[in-house]
């Protein structure tokens, strides 16, 4: 018997991402535009929907870190490195990490690091559990346009069949710090 997933549900976005599919879905401060971070034909779909160029890099959001793993050269940290960014996870700060060299240039860009988090709002994590891995995450809205805070907003910008998982973000106002965890600077305010 096959049922048939509501547009909006969990079921359905897991299954749109299984498809290849861009979804947006809500974060700690606005709406992220996600997709599989194996997938390079997706993730060249989303950066084609932001106009990003793909030398920028990506950011990847997860569940836990254990899912980052397979993307990021956890030897090249040292147990200090590990503790400062362990203490603001799970949460709104994304760290600037050493990548593997497997990891795909359409995630890391022109650079050897790629930028991670380990999300607290719920829905990510539920997301992110469910795909079974991290997904890319960016900010969900067109180039020139401010980032989307809730579904009304994402589908004015996207168009009314763009998937989108339903809920609210975390209401934070600004979006994640970024860090670098070698450097230690901050890269954006948070």
């Amino acid at each position: 018997m096959n049922k048939q997933l509501l547009p909006g549900t969990l079921d359905w976005c897991v299954q749109q991402l299984q498809q290849q599919a861009v979804i947006a879905y809500p974060t700690e401060a606005v709406f992220g535009l996600g997709c599989d971070p194996d997938n390079e034909k997706s993730v060249m779909e989303l950066l084609a929907f932001k106009q990003r160029p793909v030398e920028k890099g990506l950011i990847l959001i997860a569940a836990d870190y254990q899912q980052l793993e397979p993307y990021v050269s956890d030897r090249e940290l040292s147990v200090v490195q590990r503790e400062k960014m362990f203490a603001t996870w799970p949460g709104p700060v994304t760290w600037v990490l050493p990548a593997l060299p497997q990891t795909p240039r359409w995630l890391t860009g022109r650079f050897d690091t790629l930028a991670v988090r380990v999300s607290a709002h719920p829905a990510v994590q539920a997301l992110c559990r469910a795909f079974g891995k991290p997904l890319v995450s960016t900010s969900a809205n067109l180039s020139g346009q401010p980032p989307c805070r809730n579904v009304e907003e994402v589908l004015q910008q996207f168009g009314k069949h763009f998937p989108v998982l339903h809920g609210e973000t975390g209401g934070r106002l600004n979006p994640s710090e970024i860090r670098d965890i070698i450097s230690g600077d901050i890269i954006r305010q948070g």
